[in-house]
């Protein structure tokens, strides 16, 4: 499971889709739906909100922004409790300056085998202008940070 706290308009075709899928996984853990990766690492940021449900449905109410931006057509009545506002949700979460500095090692790895274009298309666009750090989802806000501890490295 990936759930990617970079800005959702970094990914792929095949990344944004991908995390869409991980997102409704998640969703249905989290909503008691599955009984699979109850215990997965990257769910334990959305535990520890006050409603867990909500908040991925406010990550997946994004992704399908950036989908819809793009022309993709994503089910969002798959989305358990959607938001009235997302943009209210902008940064609710904290990650971590090291968190982001490694998912986009991990993304640009990936993105140089299956997408090479797509990755020189984001050349320029990697780093917020103030910063060496990528934009993050906009559900989370950059604080100085370490690689998160439920990160596998």
């Amino acid at each position: 499971m990936r759930l990617w706290s970079l800005q959702p308009r970094y990914l792929d075709r095949q990344g944004l889709t991908a995390t869409w899928r991980e997102a409704l996984l998640a969703q249905a853990v989290l909503a008691g739906r599955t009984k699979g990766y109850t215990r997965h690492p990257q769910l334990r940021r959305l535990q520890a909100t006050p409603d867990p449900v909500a908040t991925v449905g406010a990550y997946l109410e994004l992704v399908a922004d950036e989908a819809s931006a793009r022309g993709y057509r994503y089910d969002r009545s798959r989305i358990i409790t959607r938001p009235a506002d997302p943009a209210g949700w902008v940064g609710r979460l904290e990650v971590g300056t090291g968190q982001l500095e490694h998912e986009w090692g991990h993304l640009v790895a990936k993105l140089a085998l299956r997408s090479p274009d797509w990755l020189a298309s984001l050349k320029g666009a990697d780093a917020a202008p103030e910063t060496d750090v990528p934009e993050p989802h906009p559900l989370f806000r950059v604080v100085e940070g370490p690689v998160a501890d439920w990160e596998v490295v």
